[in-house]
């Protein structure tokens, strides 16, 4: 009725003019008002029944002409007379008052809510550091590596010293831009050298496939493209020697299969066996080819051959130009061709590859084969150098073996009495040079080996995820390489001391 709704707006009148009389009360909060405000609301409904009744009566004959009083709370006390209804004139402004300070608080917490969107966030963790745009579109994080390692030598058969050196310092800067633009840079300041490792920007628009450019590595080597910072050895074995390391070019990657089969193809400037170029020196390019899968991953029924991955990889291409030398894993030269010798013409590389994880242990395997034409005064051939290598590792504390770093369950941490993760790990590995090599005279076999076989056993102390410790030892025997014959054997102690944030 026209009575009630004009009564009811007049009492929200007089009791916000009630409310708005304090007694010097510290200012309340935009949400607090309007709470309070609908609690007054609250009372003044319950009494509304009461008034309403009161007033037809009145207006009916059968009351008195009497003000009627309600008793709303403690603090309020509501008069209705007939002095009451003269000011509804007042009702419009009210109820605007209340309809501003609804929306008010409406745009307080919209505005929370884009400050919260807007926001920047600070990444930090063992991984590194960085900042991260709230809708994650945008992404920088910083990282890096340090390995200060040790070497002594234990055979006089080796020319290299005793030392101690910095054998990677890597800063790593890597992030995203509009979501699907990643980059990575990464320099290097180990040996006294200062050297850009990667360098690349890569596209990730399709959920299949990215597209990469820049310096990086040659998908080829399987312990190659493990990350230094988790092989199982200080150094990596033979086959790398034979196999691209970081060049420039253009690939396309991908996961297929739901994630089971991993391929990548790229055309690349072209790096001798076992190297890494900034600049090409000719016309020439390598064409590079790689898949892996892991066929049996998340199949119930072969779980124990969930970890079982394999590859093969192959590079084809033109290069004239340098040629490579070999080095054992200590890090010692051991082949290297003549002076004058020359790549000149095709070079084909292939690479069956294969890795197994399962709980504490861990195999990988790997085959390489390159095909190198060379040119020496007028006399060419195909040159073709084979290596292999089988290397195995246990986690003696029980953590699961993988590919990439093992993360130690209990960290170090004397106190608590708990020691991180230990881990054993052994090799073995061969390297072959084509005896065409020394028959067609590019390689002098008084002072290069025609074959080098090593083995290698250690221990690596994972103290945490960032910090590693390791102590190796390597025996490499050689057939050839000297005036009197066989060069002698070499050993060296290597230790490591690794920090990866």
């Amino acid at each position: 009725m026209v009575i009630g709704g004009r009564l009811w707006c007049a009492l929200l009148l007089l009791a916000f003019a009630a409310w708005g009389q304090g007694d010097g009360a510290p200012a309340e909060s935009l949400e607090e008002r309007v709470k309070r405000l609908e609690e007054r609301i609250s009372q003044l409904e319950q009494a509304l029944g009461l008034a309403e009744k009161r007033l037809q009566a009145v207006a009916e004959g059968t009351g008195g002409p009497e003000a009627t009083t309600v008793n709303l709370d403690a603090e309020t006390t509501v008069s209705l007379d007939k002095v009451a209804l003269s000011k509804l004139a007042k009702v419009d402004e009210l109820d605007q008052q209340i309809r501003v300070l609804a929306r008010l608080r409406e745009l307080d917490q919209e505005s929370a809510a884009l400050r919260a969107r807007e926001t920047p966030q600070t990444l930090t963790g063992v991984d590194g550091f960085g900042f991260k745009s709230a809708d994650g579109d945008f992404q920088l994080n910083m990282g890096g590596y340090i390995q200060a390692d040790g070497r002594a030598f234990t055979g006089s058969g080796s020319s290299q010293v005793d030392t101690f050196l910095l054998r990677r310092v890597r800063p790593v800067f890597q992030g995203v831009l509009y979501k699907h633009v990643a980059f990575r840079v990464i320099p290097d300041f180990g040996e006294g050298k200062a050297v850009l490792q990667d360098a690349y920007l890569e596209l990730r628009y399709f959920p299949r496939m990215s597209i990469r450019a820049g310096k990086f590595k040659a998908p080829f080597g399987l312990e190659r493209l493990q990350s230094g910072t988790d092989t199982m050895f200080v150094e990596r074995g033979l086959p790398t020697d034979l196999v691209p390391n970081r060049d420039l070019g253009i690939q396309l990657a991908g996961n297929l299969v739901s994630t089971r089969l991993s391929y990548a193809f790229g055309v690349f400037n072209g790096t001798p066996d076992g190297g890494s170029v900034d600049i090409d020196s000719n016309s020439g390019k390598d064409f590079v080819a790689r898949l892996f899968g892991t066929p049996f991953s998340g199949r119930g029924r072969l779980s124990f051959l969930s970890g079982l991955g394999l590859g093969f990889a192959v590079s084809s291409g033109t290069q004239d130009g340098a040629l490579p030398s070999f080095k054992t894993p200590s890090q010692t030269t051991f082949f290297s061709y003549v002076s004058g010798a020359r790549a000149a013409g095709d070079r084909r590389r292939y690479s069956p590859q294969a890795y197994y994880y399962r709980g504490p242990f861990g195999l990988l395997a790997e085959f390489v084969r390159s095909n190198q034409t060379v040119e020496n005064g007028g006399t060419s051939s195909v040159i073709a150098n084979r290596s292999w290598q089988v290397a195995g590792s246990y986690v003696l504390t029980g953590e699961k073996a993988t590919f990439q770093r093992l993360s130690p369950q209990r960290v170090f941490d004397i106190g608590r009495r708990t020691w991180g993760a230990v881990e054993l790990v052994a090799r073995i590995g061969q390297l072959n040079v084509d005896p065409e090599a020394f028959t067609l005279g590019f390689a002098d076999p008084a002072k290069s080996a025609a074959r080098a076989r090593s083995w290698g056993a250690g221990v690596n102390w994972y103290l945490n995820r960032s910090v590693k410790l390791s102590l190796d030892y390597e025996n490499t025997k050689f057939k050839g390489g000297a005036a009197g014959g066989d060069r002698e054997s070499e050993g060296a102690v290597f230790s490591r001391f690794q920090l990866v944030f």
